[in-house]
């Protein structure tokens, strides 16, 4: 059986919606974190999966692959920064009981 493009976006797809349930789903600030990188990782493989298959010989689903890789880490960085001020001040990172927007 041959890999075909479909296989690779079924997978993305099935990923993506993984990731899209634990943000919506998850209380814990760490745990929506890990479902944004779910969501991130799908949206490579669509990268890579499509330059793959239209234009093989370029590299550009690559660079943009790891363009977001790279913006992945950096939302990571500061997200866990965020996570562990929250935790300092509150003693608590899930979501639903930090309200810092009120008075």
């Amino acid at each position: 059986m041959e890999i075909v493009l479909g296989h690779y976006l079924t997978l993305a797809a099935i990923l993506f919606g993984i990731g899209f349930f634990g943000v919506l789903t998850r209380r814990n600030a760490i745990g929506i974190l890990m479902s944004i990188e779910l969501m991130f990782n799908a949206v490579n493989i669509n990268l890579v999966a499509f330059n793959r298959f239209i234009t093989p010989t370029d590299l550009t689903g690559q660079l943009f692959a790891i363009f977001t890789i790279v913006i992945a880490a950096a939302e990571v960085t500061v997200g866990l920064a965020i996570v562990m001020l929250i935790y300092r001040n509150f003693r608590d990172i899930f979501v639903d009981n930090i309200n810092l927007m009120k008075w």
